[in-house]
């Protein structure tokens, strides 16, 4: 197993990587790192496949909002490989790093085929549940200056870069579709129970509050 010295330098090599505020800036990516370093040691995974893998899944999602690339999973594996080639991460563990990267993302739906990219995966659905979720969606909107809510809007089905017409819808379009069932692993099943309640909690309140019922 690689020392904490080799993920520290990856880290602050792929810093330029990033936005520096907003939804997806590293503290994203740094949340899905703990989660699944956690979920990791649990289900007994390949840390350094699991810790390489989180922190580089987002490495191409500002040149995807800078339309730069079609989509961030793909062209970001495409990238981690060039990074831990050059930083010598063992050649026959890239492959799953990659693979992980590549299909982690949600409105995707691909198929996970590694321990370590189901891991990824929910780690990366459960920093989409629970509070930080909430702040990170209206912080998006006011970002792209979309309204609060609008109650006449209805639903959409949600695409791979489908842009919700509200902050408040998005929680119908995607965020209350992210069930605890649909999780890869028992502990992160565990930890979307208690996420996906609050979120549940917090949408039924929003209406009440919007309606002058509270």
């Amino acid at each position: 197993m690689l020392n904490e010295t080799f993920f520290e330098k990856l880290k602050e090599k792929i810093q330029p990587y990033f936005e520096e505020a907003g939804s997806h800036d590293f503290s994203h990516t740094q949340r899905v790192y703990n989660l699944a370093v956690e979920i990791g040691k649990k289900e007994k995974a390949d840390l350094d496949i699991i810790k390489a893998a989180a922190f580089l899944h987002d490495i191409a999602r500002l040149k995807e909002d800078n339309k730069e690339c079609e989509c961030h999973a793909e062209e970001g594996g495409k990238i981690a490989e060039k990074i831990l080639a050059e930083m010598n991460f063992s050649y026959d563990k890239i492959e799953n790093v990659v693979h992980s990267i590549k299909v982690h993302r949600y409105s995707k739906k691909l198929n996970a085929e590694t321990k370590e990219a189901k891991i990824l995966q929910d780690a990366d659905r459960l920093d989409a549940l629970g509070a930080i979720t909430i702040a990170r969606i209206f912080a998006y909107g006011g970002k792209k200056n979309r309204k609060i809510h609008n109650p006449e809007l209805k639903p959409q089905e949600y695409k791979h870069n489908s842009e919700s017409a509200s902050s408040f819808i998005h929680f119908y379009e995607k965020i209350l579709k992210i069930k605890p069932d649909t999780f890869n692993t028992k502990e992160a099943r565990k930890i979307a129970k208690g996420r996906y309640k609050f979120v549940e909690e917090y949408v039924d309140r929003f209406l009440k509050e919007w309606d002058g019922k509270l």
